[in-house]
């Protein structure tokens, strides 16, 4: 007999949750011209995503840098890199005092009961960004 890896409903008997990336993205221009950190912070950022937090994503600076393996501005230079390209928009800013990281939201999942906006694709124009 051979080793199933779904169970006898049809699901995964791996745990955990996994992040899509329609061919629709990864091949449009906008995202080709992505910067690898930009690419590596948009994936940390969007594996916080659990089906109902968009809006509520957060990724410190600090924490960002750490857990990438690269520095603080680095980091935030991907995040704006990001926001401008329509990726992610920032929906609460951070408390430097209170020690409390932006909120962002990820322009390809629904947010507050609307669909997904997908602004990277409306803002690209073509040219580097």
């Amino acid at each position: 007999m051979r080793n199933r890896k779904h169970g006898k409903n049809g699901r995964s008997k791996i745990d955990g949750q996994y992040l899509a990336l329609p061919y629709s993205t990864l091949h449009h221009a906008a995202w080709r011209n992505l910067s690898a950190p930009a690419i590596k912070v948009f994936l940390e950022l969007r594996s916080r995503f659990n089906g109902s937090n968009n809006g509520k994503l957060r990724l410190s600076l600090q924490e960002g840098a750490k857990l990438l393996g690269m520095s603080k501005t680095t980091v935030g230079r991907a995040l704006d890199e990001l926001e401008k390209s329509g990726f992610i928009s920032k929906t609460k800013e951070g408390h430097w005092y209170g020690r409390k990281a932006h909120e962002w939201a990820s322009s390809d999942t629904p947010l507050d009961g609307h669909p997904a906006t997908r602004d990277w694709q409306n803002r690209w124009k073509g040219e580097a960004l």
